[in-house]
Parts: structure tokens; C-alpha cells; sequence
């Protein structure tokens, strides 16, 4: 398996990996989150984490890009 099989599956990602990929910072994701234009976080069980998946963090990176491209 090479490394980009690897990158490819799709996992959980935290706050860290999620401002890096999407550039976006912590609040303002939040208030996206809450109109309903960002992936929404999912609660860790037992834990005060939050994780994202990262297929629907990439599905909104290219919608994004996508978007810039018609401006």
C-alpha cells in the first residue's frame, strides 16, 4: 500500500489537522458549522475531543476551490 492509499481512507481528524487542511480558523468554522456551510464535528465518546471526518472536510475543500473557479 503506498502512501497515498493511505492518506485516501478516510479517518477521523482533529482540530490541529482540520485548521491545517482548510485554513480556517477555530471560530470561524464554528459559525459556519452552525449556518450549515461546514462539515459538522463529531464529540469523541468519554472525551472532550472533537473529530471531523476527513472525506467531508475534503468534499468541502474542493467545493471551495470549485467556487473560486466560477468567480
Amino acid at each position: 500500500m503506498t502512501n497515498t492509499n493511505l492518506i485516501q481512507q478516510d479517518r477521523f481528524i482533529k482540530e490541529h489537522e482540520r485548521a491545517q487542511i482548510t485554513s480556517v480558523s477555530r471560530t470561524q468554522a464554528w459559525k459556519l458549522e452552525k449556518r450549515g456551510l461546514f462539515p459538522k464535528r463529531t464529540r469523541l465518546r468519554g472525551s472532550r475531543s472533537v473529530v471531523w471526518k476527513l472525506s467531508e472536510i475534503m468534499k468541502w475543500v474542493d467545493a471551495q476551490s470549485e467556487a473560486q473557479d466560477y468567480v
